[in-house]
């Protein structure tokens, strides 16, 4: 799964696991050592190899440096390409949550403060990068996830719509 940050990555794996019974990675839980110490770029590749050793799972996260891993094992990738304007908006009020996420990574705490700042500069990177990054995105997937049926998803209703043809497929599947 790809997309901007504040594009609802971690909310459609949440609802597309809860339909399909699949496992979740969420790769923020295994980016992020106790203390928002960040994983080393070449560990952080071994590490992605591990979580990708089964046959089926959801992926949500960025870090497009090791997307090729993700694609080069995936059968399907989805793209939630949402407006930066929506992903803005939707850091701009994760910034002003009260209680932190229920997915911090382990020992990683979150206070007001930081968590007001760390959303709202992604603000600004959302709009500088509003058009470099999704290109950068669909290249990786065209060079390293070409086999893969690639579903581009603009809307809350194109996402719901998504689960709900996965969760029907799932069923099917489970009846033969």
């Amino acid at each position: 799964m790809a997309g901007p940050a504040g594009s609802g990555k971690s909310t459609f794996a949440r609802a597309l696991a809860a339909m399909t019974g699949l496992l979740v990675i969420h790769l923020d839980q295994h980016f992020w050592q106790p203390g928002w110490v960040e994983t080393e770029q070449h560990e952080w590749r071994e590490v992605q190899r591990r979580l990708l050793v089964g046959d089926a799972w959801i992926v949500e996260g960025n870090y497009a440096a090791t997307l090729d891993l993700r694609l080069e094992r995936a059968d399907t990738v989805v793209y939630l390409d949402t407006p930066w304007w929506v992903c803005a908006a939707r850091a701009f009020a994760r910034g002003l949550r009260r209680r932190p996420p229920a997915s911090l990574p382990k020992g990683c705490a979150e206070t007001v403060l930081r968590r007001m700042l760390g959303e709202w500069r992604l603000i600004g990177m959302l709009y500088r990068g509003r058009r470099s990054e999704r290109e950068h995105e669909f290249a990786l997937i065209a060079k390293h996830g070409q086999h893969a049926a690639l579903h581009v998803l603009g809307s809350r209703r194109e996402a719901s719509s998504f689960v709900e043809r996965a969760h029907v497929r799932r069923q099917c599947d489970a009846g033969r």
